[in-house]
């Protein structure tokens, strides 16, 4: 790996509310070092509203953010990525398209914040929540030596953030 920017993609079935928090943080807490993308399997067609809200809420970066197909990153003339995160069970589930340049892959399940059918006060909650175990990954996984690990002692690392609680997460420092 270089000195150069990463690329990263997160990925989720609607691209409408953790794949896209996730982007949003990563091309904030990357420092330029990282650029972050997302996309969905199925996209809804729309980003979440509480998702906008809530990063305009921290002053996070909301320019450029939509949900959008995955194909737009399998096809050529799309940046090439050096990791795919999926942050959804069943986008984790699903068959990927084949991305060109060998990403290093994981899956960093989050619970679905859009699914929470209940009062305003408690879907904010789950926006919240998912936004802060997104948060505690990041941070994580941009403290990493990328650019000096081997690409398997580098699997293994984004596969362990993938696999921790956020309270873990937590007390790594993020």
């Amino acid at each position: 790996m270089t000195d150069r920017a990463f690329n990263v993609l997160f990925l989720c079935t609607g691209n409408s509310a953790r794949s896209i928090l996730a982007e949003s943080l990563l091309n904030h807490w990357g420092h330029g070092r990282f650029r972050g993308f997302s996309a969905g399997s199925f996209p809804r067609g729309a980003v979440h509203p509480y998702s906008l809200k809530l990063l305009r809420a921290l002053d996070l970066p909301i320019e450029g953010l939509r949900s959008k197909s995955w194909d737009e990153f399998a096809g050529a003339g799309a940046p090439v990525m050096d990791f795919v995160f999926t942050v959804c069970d069943q986008a984790a589930g699903e068959t990927c398209p084949v991305w060109p340049g060998r990403p290093i892959t994981a899956h960093w399940g989050v619970p679905d914040p859009a699914a929470v059918d209940s009062a305003e006060v408690e879907q904010w909650h789950a926006f919240r929540e998912a936004f802060r175990a997104l948060e505690n990954r990041i941070k994580i996984f941009v403290a990493l030596p990328v650019a000096s690990l081997d690409r398997m002692s580098l699997a293994r690392q984004v596969e362990a953030i993938g696999r921790m609680r956020p309270d873990e997460a937590e007390s790594h420092g993020a």
